[in-house]
Parts: structure tokens; C-alpha cells; sequence
């Protein structure tokens, strides 16, 4: 499981900025597509809203990879 941390002061990030920080994506547009062909998950739920909030202790899991909001 791989952390990605929160900015210093936020307390949540949207799920596709979660995408591109954590290196899944490099831009947006890719996060887009990914999330609404319900290739990611939220917490063990397919998610399709690129601006879902991820706040600490969420998990996104992409291809067998999970990554966790951490502060």
C-alpha cells in the first residue's frame, strides 16, 4: 500500500489530483477517463465522480495497487 499524502493545511483531495500525485496519471484528462470507465475504486467502491473529496485514511485502488490518504 502506498501512502499519498494531504498538502500541509487541506484536509481532503479530489480524486483525480490523488491520481496524478500519486503517479497513477499525468494529467487529468487520463484520471477522467480511468474514473468514469469504473476502472478505479474508492474504499472497495467503484467511485465514477473524478471530484469525489479523499480524505485521511481513504483508499483508491487502481490495478491491484492501493493507495492511502494520509496527513
Amino acid at each position: 500500500m502506498q501512502e499519498v499524502a494531504l498538502r500541509e493545511g487541506e484536509d481532503f483531495i479530489k480524486l483525480g489530483q490523488m491520481m496524478k500525485k500519486a503517479g497513477i496519471v499525468s494529467s487529468g484528462l487520463d484520471a477522467k477517463f480511468l474514473i468514469q470507465d469504473g476502472q478505479v475504486q474508492v474504499n472497495g467502491q467503484v467511485d465514477s465522480r473524478r471530484g469525489r473529496k479523499l480524505y485521511e485514511g481513504d483508499q483508491v485502488t487502481f490495478e491491484g495497487r492501493t493507495f492511502v490518504v494520509v496527513k
